[in-house]
């Protein structure tokens, strides 16, 4: 077993806590100005980018990164909330997807400016640019290791 040097685990613990405290507050300012999740808004984004404004139920869970069922009971409250409509896929007429409404869009309108502007407060603006590209890479190589089944993050 290789264990985290000094160094390592510092930096490790900060990453924690400051990943932690970065998405609470995100989510607690879209919340209080929007009446919006950040799983929510992370929704509006992926629907607003897709063709058709709609995207397969099970493609949409991929793209956030969260389990089907959460992105289910998620896009539930957003369709009680008007934000999202299901309905049958238009490619095979078998699957379910979600579709951004107008009051989606515009939703997400309202609120991408308080997201974009607490981004850059909180993290893009903290830092110096070669540092913020230097998460890129870093979180790039998790993304891609873990997605790719990189035999290095196999813990067997």
């Amino acid at each position: 077993m290789r264990w985290l040097d000094e160094e390592q685990q510092r930096s490790w613990r900060a990453f924690l806590v400051g990943t932690t405290l970065l998405m609470d507050r995100l989510d607690r300012e879209l919340r209080e100005q929007h009446r919006l999740s950040l799983p929510e808004y992370e929704i509006l984004v992926r629907l607003s980018e897709a063709k058709g404004h709609r995207m397969r139920m099970a493609m949409l869970a991929d793209s956030v990164s969260h389990s089907r069922s959460r992105v289910t009971h998620t896009v539930s409250r957003m369709e009680t909330a008007g934000l999202v409509v299901r309905d049958t896929c238009l490619a095979d007429g078998r699957g379910v997807e979600a579709v951004l409404t107008e009051q989606g869009r515009q939703a997400l309108r309202d609120a991408a400016p308080t997201h974009v502007a607490g981004v850059r407060r909180l993290l893009v603006d903290l830092v110096d640019d070669e540092d913020f590209q230097a998460v890129g890479r870093v979180f790039n190589a998790v993304t891609d290791g873990l997605i790719e089944g990189n035999p290095a993050m196999d813990i067997r």
